[in-house]
C-alpha cells in the first residue's frame, strides 16, 4: 500500500512543514524512532481556528482539527525520514484539548486523529495513545498532537 496515494483517494495531502513557532525543531529522530514537536492545526501557515472544545469549537469540528494535526505530524515525520513508505508503525500519538470545563469528551476529539491514522496506514497506524484536557493551548488552538512513529 502507498501511504501517500491512500491518503490523496481519503481526499487528504500532506502540507509544507510547519514553520516552528519558537525554539525547537519540527521533527527528530533517535534511533530508529522519529518524534514530532506539537502539531497545531495550522493550514497553509494560518490557524483553522482558536477556541475551547465544548463552548465555541463543537466535537465534530475538533476532531477535523485533531485531523489536520495528524496531517501536519506526517508532513513532519516525511522531513526527517524522506518518505512515509519507511514507516514501520505509528508507535504513538498524544493529543492535548483545549476544553471547556465541562467538556470530557477528549477521547472522542483524539478520535478523529486515530482513525484516520488507521484509514491511512492500515494495521501499521493502530497505536497506544493519551488525550488529555487542558485549559488553555498556545495560540489558543483547540487541538495539538504528538506523534512517535518506527521506521526503517
Amino acid at each position: 500500500m502507498n501511504y501517500e496515494q491512500n491518503m490523496l483517494s481519503l481526499g487528504y495531502k500532506l502540507p509544507e512543514v510547519a514553520k516552528p513557532a519558537g525554539s525547537y525543531l519540527p521533527a527528530i529522530t533517535s534511533g530508529n524512532l522519529v518524534f514530532t514537536a506539537g502539531q497545531i492545526p495550522l493550514v497553509e501557515g494560518k490557524l483553522a481556528a482558536t477556541g475551547k472544545v465544548g463552548s465555541e469549537i463543537e466535537l465534530e469540528q475538533a476532531q477535523e482539527l485533531a485531523r489536520i494535526c495528524i496531517l501536519n505530524g506526517l508532513a513532519a515525520v516525511k522531513s526527517e525520514i524522506g518518505d512515509l513508505q519507511r514507516i514501520k508503525k505509528i508507535v504513538k500519538i498524544v493529543g492535548f484539548v483545549s476544553s471547556d470545563p465541562k467538556f470530557t469528551q477528549q477521547p472522542q476529539v483524539i478520535n478523529g486523529a486515530s482513525d484516520l491514522l488507521a484509514e491511512i496506514f492500515g494495521e501499521v497506524g493502530r497505536h497506544a495513545r493519551s488525550a488529555v484536557g487542558v485549559a488553555v493551548l498556545p495560540l489558543d488552538v483547540p487541538v495539538e498532537i504528538e506523534l512517535i512513529v518506527e521506521f526503517d
